[in-house]
């Protein structure tokens, strides 16, 4: 095996490896996004209960204030039966007190069922808080293991980046922009074994004059199919 082919190859092993870094790093913001995305069918129940919970209250306060209304009426119509010297509306405005008293208690009936109901959303207010705070602490350690994740990744990338450098610095000039331009075209595999007369890149069956070339290891030798550079076996 050519030299220069044994310091492509440790080369690749790093570029592989940095490649896999590469690709691990961009799944991480959406690892996190989705660990996020696991709250919001949570936070949706939570938001379903509080908003009930809130319309039933906002309507056990109107109540509150129709009743309220009602009783002051009532006071004032007995002031006026008070003040009144006729009969008929005396009688009139007892009527009306009736009526309104009548109506105070279904109001109050109401309010009484509006308590209960109210009751019942608090509970699953507490129910679906107490969901929330669960998937809330299971999805903090799994942010907590990406971020610690992503801090691994970084320290090992700018190590091999290190090494990398090193490595490409002792690589000949002329052959490192072929590598390179390979490593991009070719997902990553730029330098590639020729085994049972096939370049194990594309799988390609070579001709006899490219496999005598790898055998001979006496230049730097190409597969004419994918343009791979080949190693003998």
């Amino acid at each position: 095996m050519q030299p220069v082919i044994k310091e492509l190859l440790i080369l690749q092993e790093r570029d592989q490896k940095l490649l896999s870094i590469a690709r691990d790093l961009e799944k991480i913001p959406r690892d996190e996004a989705q660990a996020n995305g696991l709250l919001s069918g949570d936070q949706a129940l939570l938001a379903k209960a509080v908003d009930a919970l809130r319309q039933c209250e906002v309507a056990t306060k109107k109540i509150e204030l129709d009743i309220g209304t009602r009783r002051n009426t009532i006071t004032r119509l007995r002031q006026q039966q008070f003040e009144t010297r006729k009969n008929e509306e005396y009688t009139a405005l007892g009527n009306e007190v009736k009526r309104y008293e009548k109506e105070i208690d279904q109001l109050e009936t109401e309010e009484l069922e509006l308590m209960e109901q109210a009751d019942g959303h608090r509970a699953k207010v507490k129910e679906a808080e107490a969901q929330l705070a669960r998937s809330q602490a299971l999805v903090n350690e799994d942010l907590k293991d990406l971020k610690t994740k992503k801090e691994q990744l970084l320290a090992r990338r700018e190590e091999l980046s290190g090494e990398r450098g090193q490595l490409a610095a002792s690589i000949d000039p002329e052959v490192l922009p072929l590598y390179e331009r390979l490593m991009k075209s070719k997902n990553g595999t730029a330098v590639v074994q020729a085994a049972n007369g096939m370049c194990s890149g594309c799988h390609m069956k070579l001709v006899p004059t490219t496999l005598v070339k790898v055998l001979a290891a006496t230049e730097l030798t190409q597969c004419e199919n994918c343009g791979r550079m080949l190693y003998p076996e």
